[in-house]
């Protein structure tokens, strides 16, 4: 595992900031990075270690259309905004992580543009994988997934790794502690592996996360010597479990995802700024505290989704504008938030609590202790220390078997002959626990 030290206590508080300061769609005049102090100290409460942000670069639109990648988008602020972000995160303890979309770049990007205007003249043609017409005119050009608004770029082109390499190394010199890699899984993995060593040779405790979906999670990691890669199969394996209560499913999941942990620690979710809300997920929201109890608890770098912590529902769709539900504006401050939602976060901060006093939980792989279509037990060791967690999406309360469980930590339950190797937890419907083992 090539990841820094520092990473087995991360947590990461995630923010899609041209949303979260209402700059985008609304367009809020005052929406600037500075927004985002406010909600430092909220972030740090709430038992978080560093802030996960979207994009910031100056681009067209939603942020991943970029026209500047060492430039602040000026809807977010100046440079100087961003250093004073820097300089109150790390006052608090908190690291940064930036966006990086370095799999296409916006029609406005200078790159692209000078290939408009001066054709194939343009130095810049090479960057990207153009079809020229016989009769002239503009060329064709690949694109992300259909959107002619984002042009791909030629990552077998040298000067593209240059320009790669240049961007992160700016803006971690600037004080950026790492970055999470937007669209990782679409550009070769052996582009990452030219421009990554060169990173990491100034910058050798940067943390380096790549956006993956799907295919060989640890193959991707090798090849590309990133330091870890987005998990989603454990994410859809949580909301779908606990909405069929089928835990075969999750358990599944979970022997998979041991094997990542051989070689890597991938960066675990319950919710980001792609995917519908975890609350909105779930068909039974009472099942939002066992999804908790999962990512904090299994191994993994977890990071939770602002405002999930609030309980925010937010249905993502496949249109224009389809991710607005899920990006929304933050008010100005915490105490401007609605009052039910506290309840929630200060679940997440018992629970991220426990994961902050147990830091081997990030590198623990778990074994089922007990499994049926509605309960499920598995316990999570480093090999040395472990805790026993046990669910029920049952609508009755239900006894577990949960041999050497000695107490419960958090979570509603009952604990009957603890210690011994016949100790049963009984939990209540739709209830959850944290055993220590």
């Amino acid at each position: 595992m090539s990841e820094p030290d520092w990473v087995e206590h991360a947590v990461w508080w995630q923010v899609y900031p041209l949303g979260f300061v209402g700059a985008y769609p609304e367009g809020r005049e005052n929406g600037r990075l500075e927004r985002l102090t406010a909600w430092l100290d909220y972030a740090v409460e709430l038992g978080a270690s560093g802030l996960l942000l979207g994009p910031i670069f100056a681009s067209e639109t939603h942020g991943y259309d970029t026209l500047d990648h060492f430039r602040i988008d000026p809807r977010l602020g100046t440079e100087a905004d961003f250093d004073a972000l820097i300089a109150a995160a790390h006052d608090r303890g908190l690291r940064v992580l930036l966006d990086g979309v370095f799999n296409h770049v916006g029609r406005g990007h200078a790159a692209f543009q000078a290939v408009l205007t001066q054709g194939r003249e343009a130095p810049t043609a090479s960057w990207f994988r153009l079809t020229w017409p016989a009769g002239g005119g503009e060329p064709g050009y690949d694109n992300f997934e259909g959107h002619d608004a984002l042009v791909a770029l030629n990552h077998a082109e040298p000067a593209v790794a240059d320009y790669v390499t240049d961007v992160m190394t700016h803006w971690l010199r600037r004080g950026a502690d790492g970055w999470r890699l937007d669209v990782a899984y679409g550009v070769p993995a052996e582009f990452w592996a030219t421009v990554l060593p060169r990173v990491r040779a100034e910058f050798p405790a940067a943390y380096v996360v790549g956006e993956v979906i799907h295919g060989d999670y640890a193959e991707f990691v090798e090849r590309s010597t990133m330091d870890s890669v987005t998990q989603y199969e454990l994410w859809k394996a949580i909301w779908s479990a606990l909405n069929a209560a089928n835990f075969f499913e999750l358990s599944w999941a979970l022997e998979r995802h041991n094997t990542f942990l051989d070689s890597f620690v991938p960066q675990t979710f319950v919710g980001n700024h792609d995917v519908t809300r975890l609350a909105s997920q779930l068909t039974d929201e009472r099942h939002v505290p066992l999804a908790l109890a999962l990512l904090c608890t299994v191994g993994g770098t977890p990071s939770i989704y602002a405002g999930d912590e609030q309980g925010f529902r937010g249905v993502k769709e496949d249109r224009e504008h389809g991710d607005d539900a899920v990006r929304p504006a933050f008010p100005a401050k915490p105490a401007d938030l609605a009052p039910y939602g506290w309840t929630l976060y200060h679940l997440h901060q018992e629970l991220i609590g426990l994961r902050r006093r147990h830091p081997w939980l990030h590198h623990a792989r778990t074994t089922t202790v007990h499994l049926t279509n509605e309960q499920f037990a598995y316990e999570a060791s480093d090999g040395s220390r472990k805790v026993i967690v046990a669910l029920s999406v049952g609508a009755a309360s239900a006894e577990l078997p949960v041999p050497y469980g000695k107490s419960v930590l958090n979570g509603t339950a009952e604990l009957r002959e603890a210690g011994s190797a016949d100790a049963v937890v009984v939990l209540p419907a739709n209830g959850w626990a944290v055993l220590e083992a």
